[in-house]
């Protein structure tokens, strides 16, 4: 059975490298979004910094490897063939959790994830020994570590509320002090706002970074411990007077400088502390196979006590990992992916809004403008008046600065969200309390970003829904880690080499076809951030105009053709296949106008009537759409329903009307792509079509009136017809439109 145990090592080693790449790829977001958000610098240099952090941080997390071997269950309750199936399927469950939630951008805490795959996985086979020994399910206390799971949930709940308050209340004073157009402000506070900031993080990093380490010496952690209070006041008197002059005689930004050094110190805390999350199941179960190997002993009946010794992990261990985790961070497109989530979701200006409306979300903001409006009434109207003019906002779509331009929220907020998120981290490591980094991180700057009016009336709902959607998926990692790693020890525990070439084949299956998901919603963001681009001059809103607009006006007659196509073979899931077609492409549009109308405030005063002219060219594009709509939408119901098809007489009417169509709309494009459109030509062919189905309408109503005709399929063939002349008549405003577009554009 040696070769079984040993595959089941190398199987191990995999995931470890694995779970360094799905768990890096969450866990970024902790120290990659102030950065990010706030383009403190290159994405280069973040990554760059963060990685510095990630390398140095990993040599430190030794001692953090003993919770993964006897932190959550009682190793000596086990025998070896047993605890190599719990960090199996431990790593199964953790592999396969973290990358669902990398593919869809949701944060989690790898910490709770972990946690409770271990605790799941351990109950699993803590059960089937039950069972088999005959023993009290009240026994299962003596396998498993139940307070350890409850002072993480507790952990949870207390540092979701904490961390969110104390970020809302924090930005809110510093924005209070220094308002939005800080830099007038910093003249004479610049050091002290760098003084406090660079404490806490230099604070946070010796708490949190080196604490339980095995590469720090303990004279240096005691020393460090005994004297807090004076490296404190030492390093805030210090860094304010050099960082004040500093400003004044080089013109340094502090806040910069505070955003890149927090990034340096979460990535180096989050490598000393969460890599156990990652390869601390795959260290122990390489160190019981170490164990088991020495004794020579039967993997049923050799027992696992020898876990409970110290941890002496190996530095090459620590930093070929942190080498991985630097590698992933550079080529991830997931971490980015999660990183944009509490970006976009902390957004100081306009744009699209990934989330949707909620019951929960609006009730909320209710109730919240249902309050403001009430101590409206309590507070004098002069204090609005100064609160209003401290948070006046610069317009983030059009500033003078093009970084700020580029930026989803200023230096200030991100300064404020590593410094909070450092200083409560740093408190419950000196007291001992267990929460998450990712929880902690994520709440501040929910919380600041609250406190900057960045969730105005306008987006609010949608904010409010994401971060509630964010928040809920916490809990439900805690449940599915459980669950998950609990199902999979079960498969391996009875599945025997079976059941692990199974779980290891679904795994490889699972994680292709998230690949391929993270694929398409890359695309389709890809897609969003074209859409996003604001022209500046008359030829960039020209050539997006036309690009956006060829875009739909290309896909209206290949939908309407199918459609025709489609009811004619009764072909079902074709005609839903364009109904979704038709619904994603009005989206579009819809989003192709906002976008315009966010250019039109933006634009000159020499493109203004050309802007009024594109925003027009959507309207009319919307319009043919929603006539294309009930044209799809009925056929699909018809042939949904099994009704009887349109005679034949009919439909070779429709196909005629269909070329003549598509003919059209080609010429159109032709058209207008070279940029000479003859609109009596234009209309002219219009006009044909039309009389051409208003004449056979009124042959068709002739029918009904003289003889017996199916009822449905006359309303099918009339309504197809009506909405195709709408949708020409529509087509023929369009064309008058783009014209005045391009005549109006200046040379």
């Amino acid at each position: 059975m040696e070769w079984y145990f040993l595959a089941i090592i190398i199987i191990l080693g995999l995931l470890a490298v694995t779970d360094l790449t799905v768990g890096v790829a969450n866990d970024a977001v902790n120290f990659l979004g102030p950065a990010v958000g706030s383009k403190a610098a290159s994405f280069r240099l973040i990554i760059i910094i963060a990685s510095a952090g990630v390398i140095i941080g990993s040599l430190f997390s030794g001692g953090m490897m003993e919770v993964a071997r006897k932190g959550i269950f009682n190793p000596e309750q086990f025998v070896f063939s047993e605890i190599i199936i719990i960090f199996l399927a431990v790593m199964i469950a953790d592999v396969l959790l973290l990358d669902f939630f990398n593919t869809f951008g949701l944060p989690t805490s790898t910490t709770v994830s972990i946690v409770f795959d271990l605790l799941g996985a351990a109950v699993a086979v803590s059960i089937i020994k039950i069972i088999k020994t005959h023993h009290s399910v009240s026994e299962l206390g003596n396998y498993i570590n139940t307070e350890k799971a409850l002072a993480i949930i507790s952990g949870i709940l207390i540092s979701v509320v904490v961390a969110f308050v104390v970020g809302l209340v924090v930005q809110y004073i510093v924005r209070l002090i220094y308002t939005f157009n800080y830099q007038k402000n910093i003249k004479y506070t610049s050091g002290i706002f760098g003084g406090v900031a660079l404490t806490a993080i230099l604070l946070f990093i010796m708490l949190k970074g080196l604490n339980d380490t095995s590469f720090i010496a303990k004279s240096a952690k005691t020393w460090i411990s005994d004297n807090n209070i004076l490296i404190v006041i030492a390093s805030f008197v210090i860094l304010s007077i050099l960082l004040q002059l500093f400003h004044w005689l080089f013109k340094l930004n502090v806040f910069k400088l505070v955003v890149l050094a927090g990034t340096f110190g979460l990535a180096l805390s989050f490598a000393g502390n969460d890599l156990v999350n990652f390869i601390g199941a795959p260290m122990a179960g390489y160190k019981s196979y170490q164990l088991w190997q020495a004794s020579g002993e039967n993997p049923d009946t050799y027992n696992m006590i020898g876990l409970k010794g110290d941890v002496q992990t190996d530095i090459y261990f620590l930093l070929i990992a942190g080498l991985i985790m630097v590698v992933t961070i550079f080529l991830s497109r997931k971490a980015r992916t999660v990183v944009q989530t509490t970006v976009q979701l902390s957004r100081q200006g306009e744009g699209d809004e990934r989330w949707g409306s909620s019951i929960m979300a609006r009730t909320i903001v209710q109730s919240s403008v249902t309050m403001q409006k009430g101590l409206g009434a309590f507070l004098p109207k002069a204090v609005f008046t100064f609160m209003g003019k401290r948070f006046e906002k610069p317009n983030y779509n059009n500033v003078n600065n093009e970084e700020d331009s580029q930026a989803s929220f200023d230096l200030i907020r991100a300064s404020v969200n590593l410094v909070v998120a450092s200083i409560l981290i740093a408190s419950a490591t000196s007291l001992k309390l267990p929460l998450s980094t990712t929880y902690v991180t994520f709440m501040v700057a929910m919380g600041t970003s609250l406190a900057d009016g960045a969730w105005g009336r306008e987006s609010a709902v949608y904010r409010i829904t994401g971060v509630l959607t964010v928040i809920s998926g916490w809990f439900f990692t805690a449940l599915i880690a459980f669950f998950a790693a609990a199902i999979v020890a079960f498969i391996l525990y009875f599945g025997g080499i079976f059941g692990v070439i199974a779980m290891v084949i679904l795994s490889v299956v699972l994680l292709y076809r998230t690949k391929i998901m993270h694929k398409k919603i890359e695309n389709e963001n890809t897609e969003k951030e074209v859409e996003a681009y604001l022209p500046q001059t008359s030829k960039e809103l020209s050539e997006l105009t036309n690009e956006q607009s060829m875009l739909i006006i290309s896909k209206i007659p290949e939908i309407y053709s199918e459609t025709i196509d489609a009811l004619e073979d009764e072909n079902r899931k074709l005609l839903k296949k364009l109904s979704k077609d038709v619904t994603n492409m009005n989206k579009q549009t819809k989003k192709f106008k906002t976008r315009a109308i966010n250019t039109f405030k933006n634009l000159s005063k020499e493109l203004f009537v050309s802007g009024t002219h594109s925003i027009q060219i959507y309207d009319y594009l919307r319009e043919a759409e929603y006539c294309l709509n009930y044209i799809t939408n009925p056929a699909f119901t018809h042939v949904n329903n099994v009704h009887n098809p349109i005679p034949s007489e009919q439909f070779d009417e429709l196909k005629l009307i269909k070329k003549q169509v598509k003919e059209l709309f080609a010429f159109v494009i032709e058209q207008i792509n070279n940029k000479t459109i003859e609109i009596s030509v234009i209309q002219q062919r219009i006009n044909n079509i039309v009389m051409f189905i208003d004449s056979h309408r009124k042959v068709q109503l002739k029918n009904i009136k003289d003889s017996e005709i199916n009822t449905r399929t006359t309303i099918l063939y009339l309504g197809i017809m009506h909405e195709t002349k709408n949708m020409l008549l529509h087509l023929e405003n369009f064309v008058k439109v783009y014209n005045d577009f391009l005549n109006q554009l200046p040379k």
